[in-house]
């Protein structure tokens, strides 16, 4: 009888994309840290990983007979393609998979650093009432601000529709010209004009190499005392340190940081223990359908092995 071809999964896929490749293939759950992975790596024709599986040349090395890596997720920053393109090696991603749920968490974390909300659990003397009242109150209305958008790729343009649905002024930076008629209603400014004019600057460039610590202490020091940093795009796109210090020196500041260099941070972050710095889980992905939807990739890595 002949043997199927080998898959392995490194981390959680849906149960439905997974039973699916079940049907076609002999699939294996394990990290490529297990014991077992090992003795398996001289079968394996594909690997199906998605955040925390670093496929370099080191592990190519062990995997002759791979022809497939599929990532379920946007980006390919844990992928050398290059080392994968030498080998012969496709790769694969779901590059829109989770746009809409990333757009949604972004929305929900404006709402968190603009309008303070509290819920009472049981009724309070009208005094009471009215002092919560006086004190639960947003300084700012969203139409009266300017939200600043660093990388204005699929993520980046769906931010700006909502946003200026909602009323913000919206200024984005991108290393691309981006043709006037896919702007979005959004106004290009160089990076240092975006950090220094913005209320709220959120952050969407991708992983690679230079990016590490483009957003710099340089341009960290160039935002408003008052100002507000979301990033949901890769932990080491931001210097830890830098921002740290700016959140220290400007009580009025927030940031709000749903990813890691590393992940998860250890106690050595710097960001720990300031009241205006709140660190997330890596939770912007996180609803079904983005999680199902990228683990359907496990389709175009059948569609290469088979």
């Amino acid at each position: 009888m002949r043997l199927r071809p080998l898959v392995i999964i490194t981390e959680h896929l849906s149960d439905e994309a997974t039973a699916w490749l079940e049907e076609r293939a002999e699939v294996v759950h394990c990290s490529v840290t297990d014991a077992d992975f090992d003795d398996l790596a001289p079968r394996v024709v594909a690997l199906v990983v998605r955040t925390y599986t670093e496929v370099d040349a080191a592990l190519l090395a062990k995997l002759p007979q791979l022809r497939a890596v599929g990532r379920a997720g946007v980006g390919l920053d844990n992928v050398d393609e290059r080392a994968c393109a030498a080998r012969g090696v496709k790769v694969f991603n779901t590059p829109d998979a989770n746009t809409q749920a990333v757009v949604e968490y972004v929305l929900a974390l404006l709402c968190d650093a603009l309008r303070p909300r509290l819920f009472l659990d049981a009724p309070v003397a009208k005094e009471e009432w009215n002092e919560i009242r006086q004190e639960v109150v947003g300084l700012w209305q969203m139409n009266e601000l300017v939200l600043g958008i660093l990388g204005f790729g699929r993520v980046g343009k769906r931010v700006t529709e909502v946003a200026r649905a909602i009323g913000f002024q919206v200024i984005y930076n991108d290393l691309l010209e981006i043709p006037t008629d896919q702007r979005r209603g959004a106004q290009p400014v160089a990076v240092e004009a975006l950090f220094t004019d913005a209320d709220i600057v959120s952050v969407h460039i991708d992983g690679r190499s230079e990016n590490r610590k483009f957003v710099s202490r340089g341009l960290i020091d160039l935002l408003r005392s008052d100002a507000v940093l979301i990033n949901t795009a890769r932990g080491m796109v931001l210097d830890d340190t830098a921002l740290a210090g700016f959140l220290a020196r400007n009580p009025a500041a927030m940031a709000l940081l749903d990813v890691h260099d590393p992940e998860p941070f250890t106690a050595s972050n710097p960001l720990l223990g300031l009241p205006n710095a709140h660190l997330a889980p890596h939770l912007a992905s996180r609803t079904m359908s983005a999680m199902d939807a990228m683990s359907w990739v496990v389709k175009d890595v059948w569609a290469a092995i088979e």
